[in-house]
């Protein structure tokens, strides 16, 4: 194997472990949304490009409320990558990768859309249910080189059957802090020590 997915440790060799996977966030893009899980490993993480299940004015719509309208895609699991390697994944252009030792700082925070008047229908439903919708991202700031640094957003977006059953005892804002809160507790057990957490 190459030392893409090996490094050594003396005379040890030591493979990368696939630890935990978020199945899906989403990339802001001026022509598309672009959809992504993120396989996280002891040394990177690999947003893995999904393919297109909904048109794009979708997209925007769900990034607005925090989750999946429909419930017709399966949420991927580390098993579903399982016979995938880290080398084709990390070689696919579609896809985008970060080493930890790379990262800077991470930030999790929410943020309040403006009203606009085509969400007329969301902020009623909101208002009969007394909830917000909530929706959390991410920036991931990380070195490109000593002189280039680069930042990704993604927006914690979960699958409809991720949310769907869980709507059934929970509120829709706890079930989505809960997702957020997941996926950073993950990011600080593999980023280094001088990276910046913030959340707020």
């Amino acid at each position: 194997m190459t030392l893409i997915s090996q490094v050594k440790q003396g005379s040890e060799t030591v493979p990368e472990r696939r630890l935990a996977l978020v199945h899906r966030v989403i990339v802001s893009d001026k022509e598309y949304p672009k959809e992504y899980a993120i396989l996280v490993t002891d040394r990177r993480s690999v947003f893995i490009r999904q393919r297109k299940t909904r048109r794009s004015f979708v997209l925007r719509y769900e990034m607005r409320i925090g989750t999946a309208l429909v419930t017709d895609v399966t949420p991927k699991t580390l098993e579903d990558y399982a016979q995938t390697s880290l080398e084709s994944l990390i070689a696919d252009d579609v896809n985008l990768t970060v080493p930890h030792d790379a990262v800077i700082s991470i930030a999790m925070r929410t943020e309040e859309h403006e009203r606009r008047r085509r969400d007329f229908f969301l902020w009623l439903v909101m208002r009969r249910q007394g909830e917000v919708f909530q929706v959390y991202d991410f920036e991931m700031k990380y070195r490109l080189g000593p002189h280039q640094d680069a930042t990704v957003k993604f927006y914690m977006v979960p699958l409809g059957a991720y949310f769907k059953p869980r709507r059934q005892t929970q509120s829709r804002e706890t079930i989505l802090q809960e997702y957020a809160a997941d996926a950073l507790e993950i990011f600080q057990k593999v980023l280094p020590p001088d990276c910046i957490f913030v959340a707020g």
